[in-house]
């Protein structure tokens, strides 16, 4: 069966995060992958927070699925003149270098479009090519920082905090798999490549959006709320039995689930108390109503606490932990968190591909290692015969 993305090659240049989880999320639909890296050590994310010696780290692996490996020496004469060859035969190249660096080495935008008129010249950046922070550089927290997250997260008694799910990082690969999708669409009508720009504060500020409205609403920054969300009461995380740490649910009853909600929780009468007869009156007196929710959620799992309002019609989820994901079997039954077996390691899980095709399902395979395909690819690619790939290798070019 054909995949949306056949026939499209990507050259994947970067490391970390931001670009390979693009470069990944491609290759899941169906791209051709060629992860390009330094022949001696190749993306830094392989050693980074390495768990074991043996094996590349699990924060590589869980960012390159769906890629082959091609090791090129790009500071050797020899190893430009490959890598052109290669553009020469692809659509997208993926880069997050320092802002310059490809310049300097005579491989940027405008050199390489010479080469290769089609070519999608694809740039992440943490503030972008111009604009007066354009030479900063730039990580997941500075992103977040920038981009006006920090400031709204969190608990009003504490400090601009930090989320953990990479907004700044994996959301501004998503941002440029999108960017990338529309550059090719639009090559279709002009038969020619582009620069496609993301940053990671453009993406995290795309994020924030409502917040910036908020701002515009009442004129002044909106204030960190914790849990809460808006005026809507219940509307924040309610405890559990048995207890621990991250034992709790998120409700958020909205006022045509009022009801549904009390009769759920066996609470009928509520409904005639005009302390919460309306939504004004229950955000009036919300800290009664969230005691009175949370007396009830104290009594039961988490699990059973979705179900029961689940059932009902009302918005609720259980507050799962990392291991909890991992072995949730909704996740596990739309291929969200899949086996996969890696040469030096054995089987680990990672994230499947969240966006369903009907003609086309995804199909996850391992990442690769270091160079795996550079032999094959440079043999299909630049016509070079193995002797002349052992003479490069020699030389330290691949």
């Amino acid at each position: 069966m054909a995949r949306a993305l056949d026939g499209i090659r990507v050259i994947d240049m970067t490391h970390n995060q931001a670009g390979p989880a693009c470069a990944q999320i491609l290759g899941f639909l169906g791209a051709e992958v060629i992860k390009l890296e330094e022949p001696k050590g190749g993306d830094v994310a392989r050693t980074n927070m390495r768990d074991r010696a043996d094996s590349d780290s699990l924060f590589f692996l869980v960012l390159n699925a769906n890629k082959q490996s091609l090791t090129l020496n790009l500071k050797t004469e020899e190893g430009k003149d490959l890598f052109r060859k290669v553009i020469a035969q692809s659509d997208v190249l993926l880069e997050n270098f320092g802002p310059g660096a490809l310049d300097r080495l005579g491989l940027g935008y405008d050199a390489l479009k010479q080469v290769n008129p089609r070519l999608i010249y694809a740039t992440i950046k943490g503030f972008g090519t111009y604009g007066p922070y354009a030479g900063y550089k730039s990580f997941e927290p500075i992103a977040q920082a920038m981009g006006g997250a920090m400031a709204v997260t969190g608990f009003p008694e504490n400090p601009p905090t930090y989320v953990f799910p990479a907004i700044g990082d994996s959301g501004t690969g998503m941002h440029m798999a999108i960017g990338i999708l529309a550059a090719l669409q639009q090559r279709h009508a002009t038969g020619t490549g582009q620069h496609v720009e993301v940053s990671m504060q453009d993406a995290v500020v795309n994020l924030i959006r409502v917040s910036l409205r908020d701002h515009q609403r009442f004129g002044h920054p909106p204030p960190r709320t914790g849990n809460q969300l808006g005026r809507t009461v219940p509307g924040t995380t309610y405890p559990c039995a048995p207890g621990g740490p991250n034992d709790h649910v998120y409700i958020f009853a909205q006022p045509q689930m009022w009801k549904p909600l009390l009769q759920a929780m066996e609470k009928p009468e509520l409904a005639d108390d005009p302390c919460f007869a309306t939504p004004e009156s229950r955000w009036e007196h919300r800290a009664a109503l969230d005691a009175i929710v949370a007396d009830w959620t104290r009594q039961r799992s988490k699990h059973d606490v979705m179900t029961v309002l689940g059932a009902a019609g009302v918005p609720c989820g259980a507050c799962l932990d990392t291991g909890e994901v991992l072995a949730d079997p909704h996740l596990h039954a739309r291929d969200m968190i899949v086996d996969v077996e890696y040469p030096t390691r054995g089987t680990y899980q990672t994230v499947g591909c969240p966006i369903k095709l009907s003609d086309s399902p995804a199909e996850i395979t391992r990442p690769p290692l270091l160079g795996e395909h550079t032999d094959s690819l440079l043999a299909s690619l630049c016509d070079l015969a193995p002797d002349a790939v052992a003479r490069l290798r020699a030389n330290g070019v691949v």
